[in-house]
């Protein structure tokens, strides 16, 4: 059994991701983090509480006392546990839809868990090999209410304010009904922004639109710039930990693009920036100008922040990385992906320019996304040896690091299994975006034959 996925452990609430199972996780995480207090979190989904009061009782059932910091975005519960030195415990599915929920486990200096550290929590899950404290030893929780307005405060104090203000900026907001709801809005305006919110109150069955930020559930956040007159608009994900830009126009930037433009702001020669096996062509051709080293990674937030690590080990300098979906890291503030913080990095860059001046040198590229679901280990297995099959095949570089990627030179398509939740990704990019939609429509087919003949 395989416990975590890039991301984390992530299921549909309730028949995958049961309280049960939760309070497994918490007790092997206990076990081998062996913390006096520990910070427990949640997003905004509907089964959020059911699933934290069984992680509360894992914990404290391994003699923990429990830090509940009720819903609070992603980065905000690592900003706490940095701050109070503790391990902490985040209930979220991040960007799934609303029927799934999940656990993401956090260190004590703020950053998600490595390769390794996760390999030891599930070898605990499944041996179930726990520390079961005595009666007198149980842990004790205590709920902390200021956990969101202090993230406010320390986002406020690791970015240039008084630019930002200056600017006069106005914002077109759409937090998604997630967590971001309660702090990026409050946030924003004390940055001296002039904010407009869509989608903004909290609420765990995400009635304006799905959590993940893509441009087919983003239309009311375009509309709303057009209709505000705003200089950008903002999305966040459900647990707030990336952001997607929408230009002074209305129209949606792609997530490469707006990498790209941020890391091209950062980077200085000698860099490294570390980014997955999906890199846009945008992000290589900014490490070639800038003579920054480009490190890839599967995809997944763990791996990248494996590999930050390991370059910092050896004193290598990583001011960006993170991928095109909007989940970008900024190491020397945190490692962590932090949705917010993000967005005041390009609202700095809007200083100088409009949104679509700051990503119209990445525009030259066309990305298409295709999930091909599964309903089983039998259907999964035809899936990726018909991928295998086509990589086999075809006349391009096939990199294998995360699935099967095939680069044409003019064009790249990928296919690899997600993460965390049942179906294979198909990537593509190109120049012309027919042609990234015949690669990726090509791999569809054969995906989709291959299921069929099951």
């Amino acid at each position: 059994m395989k416990v975590f996925g890039s991301s984390g452990t992530r299921g549909v609430a309730n028949e995958e991701l049961t309280p049960e199972f939760v309070l497994k996780i918490a007790k092997a995480a206990g076990t081998v983090w062996r913390s006096g207090r520990i910070a427990l979190a949640r997003d905004t989904r509907a089964t959020g509480d059911m699933l934290a009061d069984a992680a509360a009782s894992g914990l404290a059932s391994v003699g923990a006392d429990v830090d509940r910091l009720g819903v609070v975005p992603t980065p905000g519960a690592q900003a706490y546990a940095e701050r109070e030195g503790v391990p902490a415990l985040m209930i979220t599915a991040s960007h799934n839809p609303p029927k799934y929920n999940g656990v993401k486990l956090v260190g004590d200096d703020g950053i998600e868990l490595t390769v390794d550290d996760l390999e030891r929590v599930e070898e605990k899950f499944l041996t179930e090999a726990f520390d079961a404290a005595r009666w007198n030893e149980t842990g004790h929780g205590h709920r902390v209410e200021d956990a969101r307005d202090r993230y406010v405060d320390q986002l406020l104090a690791a970015v240039d304010r008084e630019r930002i203000a200056d600017a006069d900026l106005t914002v077109a907001l759409d937090p998604g009904h997630g967590a971001g709801a309660l702090t990026s809005p409050s946030f924003f305006r004390k940055l001296g922004c002039d904010v407009v919110t869509v989608n903004s109150q909290p609420d765990g069955h995400f009635p304006g639109r799905d959590p993940e930020p893509v441009p087919e559930n983003l239309g009311d956040l375009g509309r709303l710039v057009r209709a505000s007159d705003a200089d950008v608009g903002i999305a966040h994900d459900g647990d707030a930990d990336r952001a997607i830009f929408y230009d002074e126009t209305g129209e949606y930037v792609e997530g490469d693009a707006t990498l790209a433009a941020l890391a091209a702001a950062e980077l200085d020669p000698g860099d490294a920036v570390v980014s997955a096996v999906n890199v846009s062509q945008r992000l290589v051709d900014v490490a070639n100008r800038t003579d920054a080293r480009l490190e890839l990674t599967p995809i997944g937030s763990t791996n990248i922040i494996t590999r930050i690590r390991e370059l910092r080990r050896q004193d290598v300098h990583v001011p960006v990385a993170g991928e095109g979906n909007g989940g970008i890291f900024f190491p020397d503030y945190r490692v962590t992906r932090d949705g917010a913080y993000t967005a005041a990095k390009f609202l700095e860059l809007l200083v100088d320019a409009r949104a679509s001046e700051v990503v119209a040198d990445y525009d030259g590229y066309h990305n298409v996304r295709v999930n091909v679901s599964y309903a089983d280990d039998a259907e999964r297995d035809a899936l990726l040896a018909a991928a295998e099959r086509t990589a086999t095949e075809a006349d391009a570089d096939v990199n294998t690091k995360d699935g099967y990627r095939l680069d044409y030179g003019d064009a790249w398509v990928l296919a690899r299994p997600s993460g965390t939740e049942p179906m294979v990704r198909i990537y593509a990019e190109a120049r012309e975006r027919d042609r990234a939609e015949t690669l990726a429509e090509e791999i569809e087919s054969t995906l989709l034959a291959a299921k069929a003949s099951v």
